[in-house]
Parts: C-alpha cells; sequence; structure tokens
C-alpha cells in the first residue's frame, strides 16, 4: 500500500515532476495548483496534460481524475482560500504533505511583495492547520537558497545563521522554516524544509536563466548577463531534487536528542523538526553554464553585461553533508547532462 499525499504547486515545475514519481511508485496523489499568471500558463497546462488533466476540465475546487493514471487527481485551489483547504484535508485523510506551492521569484518580490504575504506566509499557515486539525504528522515544504542572504561563508550550511535575507522571497522562506519548527514543536508534527538550489531540467520555469538564455538564443536575442558575469551558481538538476525530496517524505523527521537550548543548531531541533539544503554541491560559474548552452545550441549568444541586482547574491554553493548522512543520497548530474535534456524537451514542446 502507498501513501496517499498532498502535492501541492503540482502544476508547477518540481510538484509536475514529484507528483509523477509518486504516482509511478503506487502512491495515491492529489495535485493542488492554483495556475496563476506568473509565467506563461501554456507551459502549467503543459505539464497538467502530460498527467493527464485537460485544460478545458479544470473548475476552481473541483477534483478532476487523470485519464492517464487512476492515482492521480487535480485541483484548483488558492492556498489563501482556507474553508476550502480545511475541507479538501478533512474529506481525503492524507498520510503526508509536500508543500511546494509558493509564489516564486527573487526579483518579482522587489515590485510585487504583497503576493508574497498572501501565497508564502498565510498560505503556509493555512496548510500547517490544516495538517494540524486532520492529523497528518508528515509536512515537507520547500524552502530556498535565498534564506542564505548576506552570508559569504562557501558552501552554505544548514547550520549555518539565515538571520540576513535580502529580498522579500528569501524573508519569506525564512519564515516558513520558523512557522514550520513551531507547529513541530507545539503539536509534534514532522515538519522537514528543503533548501533547493537553482533547479533546472525539462518543463522548467519560464523566469529561470536556462530558459530566458534559451529562447534568446534561438531568436538570435541578447541575454541579459548580471554581475558582469561575475556569478556562481549550484545549478540543480530537477531529478537530483525530487529524488531528495521522496526520500525526505518517506523519512519524515525526527527530534535531535543532542540538541541544545544553550548551543541551538539552527538546522534542527529537539522538536521533530529537520531543515535540508538540496545541491549539486558543485557550483559553476556562470559564464561556464553559458557556455554549456552555447556548445548545446551550437550558436554563440549575444550578451548584455549588467550589475548585480537588487536581492541576488554572487554565490551559492550548497553542503548537502545531512542529506549524505541522513539518506544516504547526494544529488550527481553535470550541467551538461541536464542541459541536453532540457533542450530536448525545449525544442520539442515549442516546436523549434
Amino acid at each position: 500500500m502507498g501513501l496517499k499525499i498532498l502535492v501541492t504547486g503540482s502544476a508547477g515545475f518540481i510538484g509536475f515532476h514529484l507528483a509523477g514519481r509518486l504516482v509511478a511508485r503506487g502512491d495515491e496523489v492529489v495535485g493542488l495548483d492554483n495556475i496563476n499568471d506568473y509565467y506563461d500558463r501554456r507551459v502549467k497546462f503543459g505539464r497538467l496534460a502530460v498527467a493527464g488533466i485537460g485544460e478545458d476540465e479544470i473548475v476552481y475546487n473541483r477534483l478532476i481524475s487523470s485519464s492517464k493514471d487512476e492515482n492521480y487527481r487535480f485541483i484548483t485551489l488558492n492556498l489563501e482560500d482556507k474553508a476550502n483547504l480545511s475541507r479538501l484535508f478533512e474529506e481525503e485523510r492524507f498520510d503526508a504533505v509536500c508543500n511546494l506551492a509558493a509564489q516564486a521569484g527573487v526579483r518579482y518580490s522587489i515590485t510585487n511583495p504583497d503576493a508574497y504575504i498572501s501565497s508564502n506566509i498565510i498560505g503556509f499557515i493555512n496548510i500547517l492547520e490544516a495538517c494540524r486539525h486532520n492529523g497528518v504528522k508528515n509536512l515537507s515544504y520547500a524552502s530556498s537558497s535565498s534564506v542564505y542572504g548576506l552570508n559569504e561563508e562557501l558552501p552554505f550550511s544548514v547550520h549555518h545563521n539565515v538571520d540576513h535575507p535580502i529580498s522579500l522571497y528569501a524573508a519569506s522562506k525564512k519564515s516558513n522554516e520558523l512557522m514550520a519548527h513551531t507547529y513541530s514543536h507545539l503539536y509534534g508534527i514532522a515538519t522537514t524544509g528543503l533548501r533547493f538550489f537553482t533547479v533546472y531540467g525539462p518543463w522548467g520555469r519560464p523566469d529561470m536563466a536556462l530558459f530566458l538564455f534559451t529562447k534568446a538564443a534561438i531568436e538570435g536575442k541578447p541575454i541579459d548577463v548580471f554581475n558582469n558575469g561575475n556569478m556562481q551558481r549550484d545549478f540543480t538538476y530537477v531529478d537530483d531534487i525530487v529524488e531528495g525530496v521522496v526520500r525526505v517524505i518517506d523519512c519524515p523527521a525526527t527530534g535531535n536528542t543532542a540538541w541544545s537550548g544553550k548551543h541551538p543548531d539552527p538546522g534542527s531541533s529537539s522538536a521533530p523538526y529537520k531543515v535540508y539544503n538540496i545541491g549539486n554541491n558543485n557550483p559553476v560559474e556562470l559564464m561556464e553554464f553559458i557556455e554549456a548552452i552555447e556548445h548545446t545550441l551550437r550558436k554563440k549568444i549575444v550578451k548584455n553585461f549588467l550589475p548585480l541586482q537588487a536581492g541576488d547574491v554572487p554565490s551559492t554553493y550548497a553542503d548537502v553533508q545531512d542529506l549524505v548522512d541522513d539518506f544516504d543520497y547526494k544529488p550527481s548530474t553535470s550541467v551538461q547532462e541536464g542541459i541536453e535534456k532540457f533542450m530536448t524537451w525545449y525544442t520539442t514542446f515549442f516546436k523549434v
């Protein structure tokens, strides 16, 4: 018997891949998404079509059964809709919840802060309350490498202090971790935060660098390269991310018996609470990443060099030792391999 799992954000990039993986192994999955217009909804509807959900079937707050797999159902719902979210939990009685729904994007949070409070804070408290009142003791959720903010000690470790975010997006993710800890402490809900590092791959987000660079290159347009190209990112292939998430779902957090309030470890607790980095543990220079795209496309890309943008950090680098120690797992897909897989998907989906 598999688990009955709610995956929020299932029309999104990581959520789509995770839901498919869980269904394939025999879990019963309910996918939830509000299908907002933050980026091109054609990609979201395309993901749903792969999962057997037709665009013309979608009605707000109505569960739809997949035409491709009896173990997958989908509902369009806002996390801010507390009444209907609570009803969903009451009726379905989930074994586990993986909350990947959120307003994404560092730069967008500079100009649209309200969206992050509504989705990432109010939406997340509604998830926590629904878990609390419906006996869900296994919650995993998306955090972000952005929480490291002004930290300069590399690689970034979950045992480092992260009290200096530099975007509201990062602050909202840090808030999620604090909120989760409170519910772990008060109500015994096992919560695991997953700090994702620059995820890429097939069905990726159109606002992310790989998508933007590929589109511009194919159309013969220049790309914006921030901080004059002096950037490093711990690019992590989506299948590696999903493998880490699945292992976390299967092993809910437990309290750290060695934890001390006199010398508190930020990455764990005496409560059933844990935070993990999921990154490739191998930062890549941005210019090297662009060269890999050029190599795959067999064409040069015109570059428009710009200063570092507000909210951005020059480098990310994940210390994944906790992931290795607890799950015997470490992401391993090379950037060149991941880019080639993305290009195969991109040229097929957009028929270029």
